[in-house]
């Protein structure tokens, strides 16, 4: 894949790595990095790993001009082109190419066990996205090929929609107002109070009674006209008057009401 097709990220860089020639491989139990000269590495520098597309590269600089001792495309991981040691966690197996068909396998090793870690996850994480991207272009391409459902109207059609169980809101009743409930009136007030107004406590000033009316609007059974209503009496206390009534003879209180006695 060229180099030259894209961004190129970078996702780890490690200051110092080693790098080991490591004899053929005798089983196919795996590589043990204690078969190599750890005390003798065949190169040291700068290891950076970028990632262009799918696809990750280990490229060993380098420390001081950046120039590429060796690079390796990583297309999958784990797989042939990175693989750990069966006796160690800082030493790897790296697959190097050239660009021309040629490749070799390498020892890697890391002088700290934190620097080896973010190697892994730096792999890991780069090909876990790889899968991801891959699976969502998958669900994508299947709801683009699924035929669409087309819910619109067509030309000229309608729709009709039927509401049921509506309760008919009763009209106001035949002849008008509505009727008035029996039993729900009021008594009248007493004289001299006006209707909705209190009962004045005993002692308060009350306005003068209004005239009685006068004795041509009675009934006439015959009877000589009564005299004229005495003039208004003066403000007193209302419930005297209800007490001076009550004691008074018949005869007495019935002259001065100007009321027709039968």
């Amino acid at each position: 894949m060229a180099e030259d097709s894209g961004y190129e990220s970078i996702l780890c860089v490690k200051p110092e790595v080693h790098v080991y020639k490591i004899p053929p491989r005798a089983t196919n139990r795996g590589y043990r990095a204690a078969d190599w000269k750890l005390d003798e590495p065949a190169w040291s520098g700068r290891m950076k790993i970028t990632a262009l597309g799918k696809n990750a590269f280990i490229k060993l600089e380098d420390k001081n001009n950046g120039e590429l001792f060796a690079q390796a495309p990583v297309d999958q991981y784990p797989g042939i082109a990175v693989e750990a040691v069966t006796d160690s966690s800082r030493y790897f197996v790296v697959r190097i190419e050239d660009g021309n068909g040629r490749h070799a396998f390498i020892g890697l090793g890391f002088a700290d066990r934190g620097d080896s870690f973010d190697f892994n996850v730096a792999l890991q994480d780069h090909f876990k996205w790889v899968k991801q991207e891959s699976e969502l272009a998958k669900q994508e391409a299947t709801q683009s090929a699924a035929p669409k459902l087309d819910l619109g109207f067509k030309e000229g059609q309608t729709i009709k929609i039927s509401i049921g169980n509506i309760k008919k809101k009763d009209g106001p009743p035949q002849g008008g107002a509505k009727a008035r409930p029996m039993g729900s009136g009021l008594l009248p007030p007493p004289p001299g109070v006006k209707a909705g107004g209190f009962l004045p406590p005993p002692g308060a000033q009350q306005p003068a009674p209004l005239a009685q009316p006068s004795s041509a609007t009675l009934l006439d059974f015959g009877a000589p006209a009564a005299a004229a209503a005495p003039p208004a009496q003066p403000a007193q206390d209302l419930w005297g008057d209800f007490t001076a009534a009550g004691s008074g003879g018949s005869s007495e209180t019935s002259t001065k009401s100007g009321w027709v006695q039968f």
